[in-house]
């Protein structure tokens, strides 16, 4: 186990004069010209900020950004907090893609013999990691090998690119059993006023401690820069006893029994929804373009919307559909599902920022008892599945022990694995779901992620066939249509998805 390691934070790019910018930006809101930032004077910093602050006009903090970099922080703080909300980009090392040989995780401040036993399951959730993928490669290998045709057509390069993706299947895979402990680095940009809300609310969610560390960081390289972006205004960071989820007591474990079987069987479970949402859609375009409804009919309006050989937004590679006039009216299409996926899994999804979810506060809701996800890879193969099942069963107990033991819940939840389930409630728009669905309904997407996707789009099909129509992986609506049929290059999968979808059997 390597050295405790502590969060580094590096400011790679800012606002020459964040707080003067942000001054001049409000004061050009009352002059007949832009107000440039070198024109702020003391007296303007002194009365207009703070004024402006206080008095919640927040839009003039929102035009400073800072670009960071962070290394050394867990999965689980940025999953818990810093991408817990939609304001903000981050490009993030991937488990996916880049096998993790080296041991870096979070440790929290445990006394001697209670942090032998945290990285003691450290220790042997890596060493199954590593088994796992040696194991999950071969398997890997015989289905890719199949798909791929490499006993009839063998092809040297092709021989070549199915062991590659086979390595990255394998480690997607083992990385279940990582702990959400795990390292990461990112680049992360937010902006001003974002800044300050972190702040504010930094003793607060499943991670206090570790959080507190990484924005004090962040703010402090602010500071370094600019004093007047924290020192002029802003509230101070909200103390534990203000925290009002820290008020409510630990959950029964009739939850996850309650939440479960309401799912009846699917990962992701639609449970509410604009009743009305096709002659909804349809009548938005129609006042969008100033038609009646003699003049367009419902079917032939969303077939404007929606079908790419009469919308050319549908195929454009940047995506513009968020800002087309012809796309809006999918706002006013609504739906809510509930869905159970892995900690890892919704690590990905919750980057899908404009589809916002409810997430747990692990706090409150985790289980004494091993709670988990399987993946059907390793479900298939009963060696990779007792590797699995040891795993998980010595992360739960290594939490249970530190939690008897009297340190605080917060540290003992680092051990447990990706594996771990969560349970949410998500709602959006069918314009953000769309990308979404088009994104995730891909055989390249993560698993879980496809799956739920899947069964949403499945759903919705049930009441709402005509908004759906139309809706799938980028291969099936621009096969016929445009070209390249399939958008992944040389990640294709190999599978014509788009003479199947949307009966597809994914195999891996």
């Amino acid at each position: 186990m390597p050295e405790q390691l502590t969060p580094r934070v590096t400011l790679r790019n800012y606002f020459q004069r964040p707080y003067d910018s942000a001054i001049a930006a409000a004061r050009t809101c009352y002059s007949p010209r832009i107000v440039a930032a070198a024109e702020i004077t003391e007296k303007q910093r002194e009365s207009i900020g703070k004024v402006t602050f206080d008095g919640g006009h927040h839009t003039v903090f929102q035009h400073p950004h800072f670009e960071f970099g962070l290394e050394n922080v867990s999965r689980q703080f940025v999953w818990n907090f810093l991408h817990n909300h939609p304001f903000y980009n981050s490009e993030q090392t991937s488990q996916r893609y880049v096998r993790m040989d080296e041991i870096k995780v979070f440790v929290p401040p445990l006394e001697k013999g209670l942090r032998w036993k945290y990285e003691e399951c450290v220790r042997f959730q890596w060493e199954c990691y590593h088994k796992l993928a040696a194991l999950l490669k071969a398997d890997a290998y015989q289905i890719l090998g199949d798909i791929w045709h490499l006993d009839t057509h063998p092809h040297e390069q092709k021989r070549k690119k199915v062991e590659r993706d086979c390595e990255k299947k394998a480690i997607e895979t083992a990385r279940y059993v990582i702990p959400v402990a795990a390292m990461t680095s990112m680049v992360h940009t937010v902006s001003g006023i974002v800044l300050h809300r972190l702040s504010r609310l930094r003793n607060s969610g499943d991670t206090p401690y570790e959080t507190a560390l990484v924005i004090g960081e962040m703010v402090r390289r602010v500071q370094e820069v600019d004093p007047s972006f924290f020192e002029r205004i802003g509230d101070a960071s909200m103390e534990e006893e203000e925290i009002p989820e820290f008020h409510f007591q630990r959950c029964e474990d009739a939850y996850a029994k309650d939440f479960d079987a309401r799912l009846e069987g699917l990962t992701s479970k639609l449970v509410d929804c604009s009743q009305a949402a096709e002659t909804v859609v349809a009548d938005a375009l129609r006042a969008a373009l100033g038609k009646t409804r003699t003049a367009m009919s419902d079917d032939e309006a969303i077939e404007w919307i929606l079908n790419p050989r009469k919308n050319p937004y549908r195929l454009d590679k940047l995506n513009v559909s968020f800002h087309a006039p012809l796309m809006k009216p999918l706002h006013h299409a609504f739906y809510t599902f509930i869905k159970k996926i892995s900690h890892t899994a919704d690590s990905q999804d919750q980057r899908h920022r404009m589809v916002p979810a409810s997430r747990p506060v692990m706090l409150l809701t985790d289980s004494r008892d091993p709670d988990y996800v399987t993946p059907e890879i390793i479900r298939r193969n009963p060696v990779a599945q007792s590797i699995y099942q040891q795993a998980m069963e010595r992360a739960w107990k290594t939490k249970n022990d530190l939690v008897d033991a009297g340190i605080p819940r917060q540290f003992a939840l680092y051990v447990l694995p990706n594996a771990l389930c969560v349970r949410m409630t998500e709602s959006s728009s069918l314009l953000y779901l769309l990308h979404k669905w088009v994104m995730r309904t891909c055989l390249n997407a993560q698993w879980e992620i496809y799956q739920a996707s899947m069964e949403e789009l499945g759903q919705v099909r049930e009441v709402h066939p005509r908004l759906v129509r139309h809706i799938g992986p980028p291969c099936s609506f621009r096969a016929g249509v445009a070209a390249p049929i399939c958008t992944e290059g040389t990640h294709f999968c190999g599978i014509p998805v788009w003479k199947l979808f949307p009966h597809v059997e994914r195999r891996l």
